[in-house]
């Protein structure tokens, strides 16, 4: 084509090819194909209704539909990430319910349980580091290509992104559910289907929150590293202070906040409560205390009866005279009132998680809007210059007295004598 047209240093044309264009039968089909569309444009009226000239061509409904199945074609198409989430939620899971397999009935089987549950919040962080890169991936290819071509909103992009990962964490949860409950709180048969269906939804809540929370931080942040980073330190905090380490009473007054604050406090309160509360306690041998009665042919019911009865413990030989066997606790609900978990606050716990969850999706959108999208107005900028001049004029005043100070040492200098 180039050697055609006589292109290059050397090239030569024997031809004006602009003429040869327009005089062609091609060009004349276009101009009479470009007359005709004219003539069907002006004939058409402008539309008046409202939202036909918006800044998008589709509107947000539309826009949030479409997007977000965009964005579950793409997760479906990329199935690594979503194994990766699953098998790191059910292999964690089976790991913690194997190792308190059917914990048993003792104060310490207890404790394991409530710890058990700790444990398994510990997957929080993985699971907040393995979704934003893929968040990363998603806003660099709208912030290049459909952003500036006007495609469609922000708000449909950063709603949708959101959207197409609750489905995904609600089969995770349920999937953590069955490999971590059944093992551990099924030793004395299955609990009630309330309870049940109790921890089934705070699990499937606690990984919706865990998105949710990943969305508010990476949100606005340049990389995924350093909203992990702050994700980590986070969630460090809210698991120190959930109340499993320290009893809310044990912990210093400064830091009562965390414990409230905390919204892992009431996930484990809530699982706690549904899994643990109206189990009976039979104390193992070491955490039996053995006593004498004061009285020689004393048993131990008429030695120990009046305190067992006030301090809600149990006597395991109350007919013996010797060797008296007593357990602090009878049933679970006086263990867990003493680390405050009560059975009655269960579902109200429940709620509050929700309060968490609007509050991530809100804080994800305004952060984006106001660090990502908006840009400053006019009196912003003068503001900010006025203030910024305010601090030149203040540098410059301090260089200045400086140059003189050094002035004024360097002419002294040179007048004293040598």
């Amino acid at each position: 084509m180039l050697t055609m047209v006589g292109a290059g240093p050397s090239g030569k044309s024997t031809k004006d090819w602009h003429e040869v264009w327009k005089n062609s039968p091609e060009a004349k089909d276009v101009q009479q194909e470009l007359a005709h569309i004219k003539s069907e444009m002006e004939g058409q009226q402008i539309s008046t209704e409202a939202g036909s000239q918006g800044e998008f061509a589709m509107p947000f409904y539309r826009q949030l539909v479409e997007v977000t199945v965009r964005v579950f074609q793409q997760y479906w198409r990329t199935p690594t990430y979503v194994y990766s989430k699953l098998l790191l939620g059910v292999m964690s899971a089976l790991f913690v319910g194997f190792s308190f397999f059917h914990s048993d009935p003792s104060k310490q089987g207890l404790q394991n349980m409530i710890f058990a549950i700790f444990m398994i919040m510990t997957i929080f962080t993985t699971l907040v580091q393995q979704i934003m890169p893929r968040f990363i991936l998603q806003r660099d290819l709208y912030e290049v290509r459909e952003r500036p071509s006007k495609a469609y909103s922000w708000k449909a992009f950063i709603i949708a992104n959101i959207i197409v990962e609750i489905p995904y964490q609600i089969l995770l949860g349920i999937m953590v559910y069955a490999s971590f409950f059944y093992p551990i709180f099924t030793r004395d048969g299955f609990p009630s289907s309330e309870r049940q269906g109790l921890i089934l939804l705070v699990i499937v809540q606690f990984f919706v929150f865990a998105s949710t929370f990943a969305h508010m931080l990476i949100a606005a942040l340049p990389d995924a590293a350093t909203a992990g980073n702050i994700a980590t330190l986070m969630f460090s905090m809210a698991l120190t202070f959930n109340g499993v380490f320290q009893t809310p009473d044990a912990l210093p007054g400064f830091w009562i906040f965390m414990y409230r604050v905390s919204p892992l406090t009431y996930t484990v309160s809530s699982i706690a409560a549904a899994g643990i509360a109206g189990r009976q306690v039979t104390c193992a041998t070491k955490e039996i205390s053995i006593m004498q009665p004061a009285n020689p042919g004393q048993t131990c019911g008429d030695y120990l009866g009046a305190y067992a009865s006030a301090a809600g413990g149990a006597i395991y030989n109350p007919l013996a005279t010797s060797d008296c066997q007593y357990c602090s606790s009878q049933n679970a609900d006086q263990f867990l009132a003493s680390v405050s978990i009560s059975y009655s606050t269960r579902w109200r716990n429940f709620g509050i998680g929700f309060s968490y969850i609007v509050f991530n999706i809100a804080v994800a959108v305004l952060a984006y809007y106001c660090i990502r999208v908006r840009k400053s107005s006019g009196k912003s900028k003068a503001r900010f210059g006025k203030v910024a001049g305010l601090f030149q004029k203040r540098k410059n005043q301090k260089v200045e007295s400086q140059a003189k100070a050094t002035e004024k040492n360097q002419n002294g200098g040179a007048m004293q004598p040598k």
